[in-house]
This record gives structure tokens, sequence and C-alpha cells, in this order.
């Protein structure tokens, strides 16, 4: 990297800080700082969860797939938009109508804290594993164009994360990922363009790389699996903690399911646009490290400057994820542990500070578990499998629980554990067992589910869960007590629902937009003019943005000019 580089990427650190700075305001109690006073926009929740589902991983993972097996790594990223679709139509309304501080809250009500404990071990043991691997990928990405050793960026970057998350709360996780889209977005964009210039266009791009790299199913990645990844991504943002907290936080249902629809629909029409680089790039040169592909391409037609808000948008993808886990873990603890269990009589800030303490606990965990990721076998296996085998078992009892009102905390144990115990057993006892070699008596079935790993984990992940749940649900007598704790607390929860629906607008959260615009236009726009590589489009860029930010502000002015007047009416008529 250049030195303008490393300004790009001071800058934009420097942007998150004062984020986190501003946002630190309005974080005065548990309810601003966990869950936004419940009064996010449904566009900020909306962006934040797609980021949230962004990572370092989807450059380096599904990056490497798409050097190296093709178009399938885009088909695999739109599973996630149709997923996110559904889960707007049936699901997110409905969480949002709840009424509930935090997602563990509903667990509590509907399973008990026997159902609570068991949930919130198991599901953050998978989330330090899943964002330890996020950190892994990103420090990984880094050391690809920095002079970066492994340990020292996860630990460096883990921390700056763990920094604005602590200060600002949910407030500052939506803000600073409307922020990371924004830089995203531009950055993926204009390298997709730079290296469709690059290559003289798509035609050519398809004559040199096989046959099978334009397949929408490639190797183990058939549309048995793409079929149970959108199930299981129907229950990770339906379900996932960090997802329904963005439902949570909005004002009503309604809201709430716009929010899921933006993030459904921005997975349908994006993936394509920022895995091009990869997969441009095996067409150029073969044999890379599929893992730094992505980074390799991205630095081979950046100019100066721009390679730095390249590393920025890799810092984001993979920060909004850490930090919407993080926020949504410390949370949890706080609320549903610390003050349920131990001080139910603690004041605003007490929870406050406890819950920055957790923040920081829940960090120190993750850089931890991102150093160890190579002992595990590296990010792809780790993630794969980690969904493959876990998600479904543990987040369908839950999503169950919010429609049915005959499964309860037996019910979920029995799920989860049969689930994923078979799962582990066929998966690592047989798959990939050592003492088993050729000839021993099970080496044929070994073989058979090394060979068919992929299928075999939606076989045992997704189907048999969903099976055994239809079964409880066609056999189980009676109601469980945990779905009438639900319909007593949404019947005294109704009129502080109807509450929200009266708040004005918050100028907050577009005012963060415009102003990061303005300044991401006004600093490429420098960058333009300074350099030589690619000035029209990186000078066309720019304009876009400062006139995206005009229009944003206009529409700001507008809205407040008119609730004034609105304001002004009333007290006339009063």
């Amino acid at each position: 990297m250049t030195t303008p580089d490393y300004i790009t990427l001071f800058l934009y650190l420097t942007g998150l800080a004062m984020i986190s700075v501003v946002s630190t305001r309005r974080t005065t109690s548990q309810s601003e700082m966990f869950a936004a006073g419940r009064s996010s926009p449904w566009w900020a929740s909306g962006l934040s969860g797609f980021m949230t589902m962004f990572s370092a991983n989807t450059f380096v993972v599904w990056g490497g797939i798409a050097y190296e097996l093709g178009i399938v790594a885009v088909l695999i990223n739109t599973c996630y938009g149709i997923a996110a679709l559904a889960v707007g139509y049936f699901v997110a309304g409905y969480w949002n109508k709840l009424g509930v501080a935090t997602p563990a809250e509903f667990v509590r009500l509907r399973f008990g804290r026997g159902g609570l404990h068991f949930f919130t071990w198991t599901i953050l043991l998978k989330r330090i594993l899943g964002v330890g691997a996020s950190l892994y990928a990103l420090g990984i990405l880094l050391t690809a164009i920095m002079d970066f050793n492994l340990t020292i960026a996860i630990i460096i970057f883990g921390a700056i994360v763990v920094f604005y998350t602590m200060m600002g709360g949910l407030w500052a996780v939506l803000m600073t990922d409307v922020l990371q889209f924004i830089v995203l977005t531009v950055v993926v964009f204009l390298t997709a363009v730079l290296m469709l210039q690059s290559f003289g266009g798509w035609e050519s791009f398809s004559t040199v790389v096989p046959e099978t790299f334009l397949s929408p199913v490639a190797g183990k990645y058939g549309w048995f699996f793409l079929l149970g990844w959108t199930i299981i991504h129907f229950f990770i943002i339906g379900a996932e903690w960090a997802f329904v907290q963005r439902f949570i936080s909005v004002r009503n249902p309604g809201a709430a399911k716009k929010s899921a629809y933006l993030f459904g629909v921005m997975y349908l029409v994006t993936p394509l646009f920022w895995l091009l680089p990869p997969l441009l790039y095996r067409a150029q040169v073969e044999g890379a490290n599929k893992e730094q592909a992505y980074m390799l391409a991205a630095d081979s037609v950046l100019p100066p400057g721009i390679m730095g808000l390249m590393v920025a948008a890799l810092f984001s993808a993979t920060a909004s994820m850490v930090s919407s886990q993080l926020n949504v873990f410390a949370g949890v603890l706080t609320n549903d542990f610390y003050r349920a269990v131990l001080n139910p009589w603690a004041s605003e800030r007490r929870l406050v500070i406890v819950g920055r303490f957790f923040t920081i606990l829940l960090g120190v965990l993750l850089v931890i578990m991102a150093l160890l990721v190579p002992k595990m076998g590296g990010a792809e296996k780790l993630i794969v499998s980690i969904n493959s085998l876990l998600v479904v078992p543990l987040f369908a009892p839950t999503l169950w629980g919010l429609f049915s009102k005959r499964i309860g905390i037996r019910e979920m144990v029995i799920v989860a554990l049969t689930s994923f115990g078979i799962g582990l057993m066929l998966r690592f006892g047989f798959a990939v067992n050592p003492l088993i070699s050729e000839g021993h008596r099970f080496w044929n079935f070994a073989q058979f589910l090394s060979e068919n790993a992929k299928n075999v984990e939606v076989l045992v992940g997704v189907i048999l869960p969903l099976l055994m749940l239809f079964g409880f649900e066609l056999f189980k007598q009676g109601t469980d007590a945990g779905a009438a704790n639900v319909e007593q607390w949404i019947k005294e929860q109704h009129a502080r629902e109807l509450g929200h629906e009266n708040h004005g607008f918050d100028p907050f959260p577009s005012r963060m937009v415009m102003w990061s615009l303005f300044a991401m236009g006004a600093w490429m726009g420098l960058l333009g003019i300074l350099g030589e590589e690619g000035r029209t489009v990186v000078l066309s860029f720019a304009a876009f943005l400062v006139l995206l930010g005009t229009v944003i502000r206009g529409i700001i002015s507008r809205i407040l000019t008119r609730e004034q007047g609105a304001k002004r009416s009333n007290k006339g008529n009063a």
C-alpha cells in the first residue's frame, strides 16, 4: 500500500471514532445501548442487517470459491436474499410486535430460564467460533497487502471494533454499519468497473475460463446444498439474535418487515458485482492463493489511495458482523443475566457500565478464537460446517416457538442435541477419522460421507431437525406453558407498542449518512484530482456521492419543515 492508502485508512478509522463519540451522547440507558430506544429507521436497520451478514469471510471464503469454482459463489450468496424476503413476509413483524427488549427475553418467556441458559450459551459458543473465523479472515486479507503480522492485525482491529461498540452501543453499531455500507458499496463497485475495463469486457472473460466456471452449481455445491443453504439462512436471519435485534429496534411491525425486505433485495442484486473481481482475476492469473484472490485482484487495478478504501471496506464488513454480535450478546448478559439474576435493582447508569464490561470481555474471547482458527481447519471449513450443523438445530425450535403452542424446552433440547450429535458423529466421527483406514469395515461408509460432506450436513443439520419438529407438532398433546406466557406478555405490551407509532422524525441517522457521503465524496474527489490512474471513474464516483448527499440534505430539510408546520398548525387549533 502507498502513503495515500494509509492516509485513507487512518481517516476512515477516525470517522468511526467520531461516530462512536456522537452516538455515546445518545446512549444513556440500556434501552438505547441495546435497542436504539426502539426508534431506528427501517432503512438503517435493513442496511445494518445486510452488513451484519457481510464479513471478511465474504472475500476470503466466497471470494475464494468464486476464484476456484466460478459463478456458483454468486448463487450461494443470493440464497441470503431469498431467505431474507421470506423472513420479512413471515417473521420480522412478529418479532417487533412482541415488544421485548432483547430476543433473549422472548426465549425466557417461551422456554423458561432453563431454555434461556441452554440457548444463550450454545449460541454464544457458535457465534464466538463464527465471528472469530471472520476476524481471522480479515487478518489474512490484511497480511496479503500490508506488512502486518497476522496476530498483530487481529489484535489491533479487534480492539478498534470493541472500543466503538462499547462506547456507542447499538446506535454506534447502526450508524457505523451505514458508513461501512457506503464505503463497501463504493469501493467494490469501483473495483468491478476497473476490472472489467482492464479485461476488455465480459465476452473476453467467458472465452478464457473453464466451461463449468459459469455453471450455477459446481463441485460439492449442488442444488441440494443451495436449497439447504437457503433454509439455513431463513433461520439465521429470522432467529439469530443479531438480526432479531434489528427487527426489535425499529418503531413498528411494518418497519421491521421493510428492513428485512431491503436486506433481501440487496442480497438478490449485489452479489454478482462484489464477486466480479475474483471471477475476473481467475481469467488473468491461475494458481493464486484463493483466500487472497480478492485482494490481489483489487490491488491489480485500484489507484493509490483507493486501495486504502478497499482495506477500509474489508474492515467494515468484518467490523459490522463483530460489533453486531458483541452488542447483542452484551445486551443479553446485561439484561437477562446480570439484571434478572444478580441485581434486579440496578440503575440505568450501572447497566450501561456492566454492558460495556461484557462487551470488552466478549471482545477478548473473539480475538483469542480468531488466533486459534488455523488450528481448526481454516475459515472456509469452519464457517460452512458450523452453519450447516448448528444453525437449524438451535434456531428452528425458537422460531417454531413464535407460532406453535406445543413445543417447549424439552423439545428444544431434544432437537438440538440429537441433530447436532448425529451431525458431529457423521461429519467428524466417520468421515475424517484417522482410525478408519482402507479395508476397515467402516471404510466404504466413511468414504461416502467424505465425498458427500455438504449433502450430509444439509440432511442432518436441516432436514432432520425440521422433521423432528413436525413430529412433535403432530403428536404432542396440549399447550406448553411458555406459549401462554408469551400471549399474556403481548397483551400487557400492546399499549406501549401503540405509543411507538407517534414518534416524530429523528434527523440523526439521516444526517450521519449525509455527512458520510459528503466526506467520502470529497476525499475521493481529491484522490481523483491528484492521481492519474482511473481518474475519470474515481471522479465520477465522487460526484455521485456528493450529489446523493445533497439530495438527502434536501429531503431532511423538507421533512423537518413539514413537521414544524404541522406543530404550529396544531398549536393554532388548540
